[in-house]
């Protein structure tokens, strides 16, 4: 009966999430709110916060280098979904795995993702959180992709979970034409979340959406250049 109990205001809580916090934030594509109000949010939390897996908070997960690890806000996961207006026959790629829920979402609208995450505890706990769910479309890996990933690959749509001081260039040219790139840069606590966009061999636009501050993505820093 508890577990039922459990189940249920977990149910009404990601309800709530999504038409309390989500969709106010301009998130109204159909197919976003729908596979936020299909993935259940507390899969992912660890145990200790489970019951903030709705609430409008990041969630920690940990520290590593010094860093600390954390889910992102609900509403940054469907800004960040949205904006990326992902297709059934996109091919992926996250750069931040954490603790899987957003691969789990990015992989019920894509066809393929690839997930990397420079700390081997997030790949290992992604893997046993998304172990419960029949998603055969999603592959981990464990590496530093700081200064890019998988350059024998292209993509329709990169996700990048961290902040970085720039808009990266080796990620602008992983892009297929046409492909979108969702990042957040700039100094605390004023950052700025952009989609860049390919529309040419060697040409990109750029969309300022909103600010927001997330953690910086590791090894990254002021000093170094990612600008093409």
């Amino acid at each position: 009966m508890n577990s039922q109990t459990n189940t249920m205001d977990f149910d009404k809580a990601r309800f709530n999430m999504v038409e309390q916090q989500v969709r106010p934030w301009d998130v109204l594509d159909n197919r976003v709110l729908e596979v936020i109000s299909e993935v259940p949010r507390e899969a992912f939390a660890p145990d200790a916060y489970k019951k903030l897996a709705y609430a409008d908070t990041s969630i920690p997960l940990g520290q590593y280098e010094g860093t600390n690890c954390a889910m992102l806000h609900p509403i940054l996961d469907g800004r960040l979904i949205q904006s990326l207006n992902i297709t059934d026959d996109d091919i992926v790629l996250e750069v931040g795995t954490g603790s899987g829920y957003l691969t789990a979402c990015l992989a019920k609208l894509a066809r393929h993702v690839d997930s990397v995450d420079i700390n081997p505890d997030m790949t290992a706990l992604a893997e046993k959180n998304l172990a419960a769910f029949d998603l055969q479309n999603i592959i981990l890996s464990t590496g530093d992709a700081s200064k890019g990933w998988d350059q024998k690959r292209f993509y329709d749509a990169i996700a990048i979970t961290g902040s970085m001081p720039d808009i990266p260039g080796v990620y602008k040219q992983s892009l297929k034409q046409g492909g979108r790139l969702f990042v957040v840069t700039g100094e605390a606590p004023a950052m700025k979340a952009c989609l860049v966009t390919r529309i040419g061999e060697n040409e990109w636009t750029t969309e300022d959406l909103f600010e927001t501050s997330i953690e910086r993505l590791i090894n990254t820093s002021e000093t170094e250049a990612f600008v093409f």
